[in-house]
């Protein structure tokens, strides 16, 4: 397998941590989070399914600094959480950790230049 490209398995258990991560998220409420529309827009899983790297987009962006840093806190709660959901299928839940996506951003960055 070349580096760099991952497994089916990856890849499918990446596609459940995702779903199952912004159903645990969207069941918080915006409320949890400031007000801030919280969405997980991606998850890379190590090859041996043991570190996921979720990553969140948050709206308005401004409050983006203190929704990462509410889900820092809980991680191990939401940990737990996804733990409920996927124990079925994977014999260890990962470890997770978020990052911002700052795909978002960008997009609004680009479209304020558009407008000038």
């Amino acid at each position: 397998m070349e580096k760099g490209t991952e497994s089916t398995r990856q890849l499918k258990v990446a596609k459940e941590i995702q779903k199952d991560m912004a159903e645990i998220i969207r069941s918080k409420g915006m409320a949890a989070f400031q007000g801030a529309l919280v969405s997980v827009s991606g998850v890379k899983i190590s090859p041996d399914l043991s570190v996921s790297k979720i990553y969140v987009s948050v709206f308005p962006s401004e409050k983006a600094q203190a929704v990462m840093s509410i889900l820092e806190e809980n991680s191990r709660a939401l940990r737990g959480e996804l733990g409920s959901r996927v124990g079925k299928q994977l014999r260890i839940v990962p470890e997770i950790t978020f990052y911002l996506d700052s795909s978002l951003d960008y997009v609004e960055h680009i479209e304020e230049l558009l407008k000038k």
